[in-house]
């Protein structure tokens, strides 16, 4: 009984997907994934180009694992008179879940104006918009529902009496952001950020599989902030939080890395970090990165403290991050007074 509770828990965290306005998708790794929290975080870096990739797998030891894959890519320009920068990027998720093969496929470019606000200091306020399409999709020939039950055991022969109308279906999103990123004092190293997102804003009404009715998109709000601080010459601390509304459900996660850079020169090529973030009542991350620049990986690994602790045997998802952060040796952003960065 305890293992038919177990499964039929998952059915219903899998399935119950179908026709739900649950939580998006999301990776614990939130550094590296700028433009998922806020389009207005688009093009904060030190650099003219920067391209991540974040992978996660989850529940493996559960059911058939999730699976989510992002690339990122961003580029920023200095434009006008002033110290304004424009910045452009594009966002790509894929996702794979379960039993059905739920799949979720995200194609959205960016775009976000940073407005120099001081003359003397780093100190921007930046808006930024994403849209673009979503598509989802499963697998009906893995699905199965009690009405497929022929009274002694389960018959793939019989109809699984749902009124869905297609196994996929497409929508347009969109997502707007503010943000403000300052210098604190007079080390241009220590700075801060705070950012405000609306996610779906459009409220898309065509995400359903059945064609009885129409679901729409709940939208989401997420409040942002970080804090980087030199500790020494050769270390710093970078505090980040993301605080998320979605509907009836919220999520608090948060943590900080502590760097160390390896080399004493001024390039600074080589830095570690490593830390911890928590998602609260949900999983305690630690993460360890490796800067050689121009790439850096990083690893992390959600262990399980949610409800769920006993059936995952406290195991969690892990994932994997690649970043390439480039300055370009002509006309570069870098060559300009200030800049956005974190």
């Amino acid at each position: 009984m305890k293992q038919l509770n177990k499964y039929l828990l998952l059915y219903l965290v899998i399935f119950g997907s179908i026709d739900a306005t649950a939580q998006d998708i999301h990776f614990s790794q939130i550094f590296e994934t700028p433009l998922l929290r806020n389009p207005s975080l688009t093009g904060i870096f030190s650099g003219d180009v920067r391209i991540q990739s974040v992978f996660r797998t989850q529940w493996n030891s559960v059911t058939i694992p999730y699976q989510t894959t992002s690339l990122s890519g961003e580029v920023k320009k200095h434009i006008g008179s002033g110290d304004d920068f424009i910045s452009y990027g594009g966002q790509i998720v894929y996702d794979k879940a379960g039993t059905i093969a739920l799949t979720s496929t995200q194609i959205l470019p960016a775009i976000n104006y940073n407005k120099s606000l001081s003359a003397e200091r780093n100190m921007y306020l930046s808006l930024g918009f994403m849209g673009g399409l979503m598509q989802r999709s499963f697998d009906r020939s893995k699905m199965t529902t009690n009405n497929q039950y022929d009274g002694t055991m389960f018959n793939g022969g019989l109809s699984d009496g749902e009124n869905i109308s297609s196994s996929s279906y497409s929508y347009f999103d969109g997502s707007v952001g503010i943000s403000l990123n300052a210098q604190i004092g007079a080390n241009e190293n220590n700075n801060f950020f705070a950012g405000l997102a609306y996610h779906h804003f459009n409220k898309s009404s065509k995400i359903s599989f059945y064609s009885s009715r129409d679901q729409e998109m709940t939208p989401k709000w997420v409040a942002s902030g970080g804090i980087r601080i030199s500790m020494t010459n050769s270390s710093f601390f970078t505090l980040q939080s993301d605080y998320t509304v979605q509907g009836s459900y919220k999520e608090i996660l948060g943590g900080a890395l502590y760097s160390w850079k390896l080399d004493q020169n001024d390039e600074n090529k080589y830095i570690l970090h490593a830390g911890a973030y928590m998602r609260w009542k949900d999983a305690i991350i630690p993460v360890a990165k490796l800067e050689f620049r121009p790439l850096a990986v990083a690893v992390s690994y959600d262990a399980n403290i949610s409800q769920l602790k006993q059936a995952s045997s406290g195991r969690g998802g892990f994932e994997v991050s690649l970043t390439y952060q480039k300055s370009k040796k002509i006309n570069s952003s870098m060559e300009a007074v200030r800049c956005p960065k974190f």
